[in-house]
């Protein structure tokens, strides 16, 4: 997409009568969400569709390129960029390939990603200022000062944006990271994980593993002091809040293997078992990558996301220097023979015993059905699970739906929760399992027992699965099923 003003209006000025009909249907109560939705929220879920779901999408590199444009820093936040060192020894993607290796139930086929330094944006609450308040011109060491400075509890949120794992970056996230820091009172890590299709499976778990473990051991050079397991949250969106939770099992798996007492990281040797973070949280994560659940179709009315039965066309990408991939692999992310590994679908993942307590946010999307199966499954094995859903509210609803009360209500529940979860000034307070249900509008919250949450079984989640990887070898469903098209 152009993002320059003349290609912004070539875009926009051709919806000026969808936008006007989607208004009147709304207003006459002929639209079938109209009862669910207030007007902004019907146009900006329309226009949202019609954007991702282009009969002509563009190719993945010029999507990934607009995707990366930094909106710049300004106002009620403090951004610090950080460079986080690569460790001298290999020890942290051996032990990764190890555990990728032992939970592979087939001949799984994947590039063993090589040991880079990881890009990552510290983000915290900048208060007493306009919003247009430029940031100031200083060494990005004196940034993480000045942001320190503000921090009021040892919270910190460990992020990974959203973005298909093909999109994006920290830059594009400084808005709902600073407003996390500013909830929390603490800080954020926004970790500028590696993108698919350059960087695939298990390029980004890579990525994430080497941050996690660079705030309980700094490298040389870093600008913080080590923290505490118990202080911190994985987090994420989306994409992101899947890597999250494959980081949580990557962890626990870690801590299965018979073969290793310790891993060397930065001249540290870190014995086995791994901590685990205070928590994760995630605002409606992308855990199952073939799009198996039912709600992927049944959902489709209130999601912007495109829809399963896209036409052929749309259904693939075009071609270019980044895709497809050489060799090829059928999907962006991984090899088609991956797509239900436990570290890449988090939703294939039978054992959460052990695991930090789970926060997980859906609205009532395309993405929930996997969500429910996750959260219900953890919860039966004895993980504390906190589970939110909004009526009829789409994809990552609380990222863009920004004026909604359940907006406010997401986020301050997600911030609470790191908050008890991490040690944060109510930190003592317990967390127990708990299910909630949001209505549309009224706002109306309506308990929901997590254990019992309707969803398919797990020998049927396999099954789908399944079915939806065999689609995919045998060309039935192209690559970009339910991803961004622009």
């Amino acid at each position: 997409m152009d993002t320059s003003p003349a290609g912004l209006l070539r875009v926009f000025v051709p919806k000026i009568p969808f936008i006007a009909k989607t208004a009147l249907w709304h207003s006459l109560w002929l639209s079938p969400t109209s009862s669910k939705w207030d007007l902004r929220t019907e146009i900006t879920v329309r226009i949202i569709r019609s954007l991702l779901d282009s009969p002509d999408p563009t190719p993945i590199s010029k999507q990934q390129r607009w995707s990366l444009k930094d909106p710049g820093i300004k106002g009620k936040m403090w951004i610090a960029k950080v460079t986080l060192a690569r460790p001298e020894e290999d020890d942290v993607r051996d032990i990764l390939v190890e555990a990728v290796e032992s939970l592979k139930e087939q001949d799984g086929i994947y590039t063993t990603p090589p040991i880079l330094p990881v890009e990552a944006e510290w983000t915290g609450y900048r208060a007493n200022v306009r919003d247009d308040r430029p940031r100031l011109d200083l060494p990005e060491a004196q940034h993480y000062e000045k942001l320190m400075s503000e921090v009021r509890s040892p919270v910190t949120v460990l992020y990974f944006h959203g973005g298909a794992f093909f999109l994006m970056d920290p830059s594009s996230h400084r808005v709902p990271t600073s407003r996390l820091a500013h909830l929390t009172g603490g800080r954020c890590l926004s970790v500028r994980y590696r993108l698919s299709p350059q960087g695939p499976f298990p390029f980004a778990l890579l990525d994430a593993f080497q941050a996690y473990l660079s705030l309980l051991y700094p490298p040389p050079g870093s600008f913080h002091s080590p923290v505490a397991p118990e202080n911190i949250v994985f987090a994420g969106d989306s994409a992101g809040g899947g890597l999250a939770l494959a980081l949580v099992q990557l962890i626990l798996q870690i801590n299965r293997l018979p073969s290793r007492g310790s891993v060397n990281f930065h001249g540290h040797s870190i014995a086995l078992p791994l901590p685990l973070p205070a928590g994760v949280a995630g605002t409606s994560p992308w855990i199952d990558m073939t799009r198996s659940m039912p709600s992927t179709s049944a959902n489709a009315e209130y999601d912007y996301l495109p829809p399963p039965l896209s036409n052929e066309k749309i259904s693939r990408f075009p071609s270019d220097d980044i895709w497809p991939a050489d060799p090829p692999r059928g999907d962006l992310y991984c090899d088609l023979s991956m797509l239900s590994h436990p570290l890449v679908s988090p939703l294939a993942a039978t054992d959460w015993k052990g695991s930090c307590p789970i926060w997980l946010c859906y609205g009532e999307e395309m993405l929930a059905d996997e969500g429910k199966s996750v959260a219900r499954l953890a919860a039966l094995q004895g993980v504390t699970v906190m589970w939110k859903q909004a009526e009829a509210m789409p994809h990552c609803f609380s990222m863009i739906l920004v004026q909604l009360e359940t907006t406010r209500k997401c986020f301050h529940d997600w911030a609470n929760f790191c908050v008890q979860a991490a040690g944060g000034k109510d930190g003592d307070a317990k967390l127990e399992t708990r299910g909630t249900w949001f209505a549309a509008k009224s706002g109306k919250e309506t308990d929901v027992d997590v254990k019992a949450l309707n969803v398919c079984s797990r020998e049927e989640v396999a099954k789908r699965m399944k079915a939806a990887i065999q689609a995919r070898m045998q060309g039935i469903e192209g690559e970009g099923k339910l991803l961004p098209k622009l």
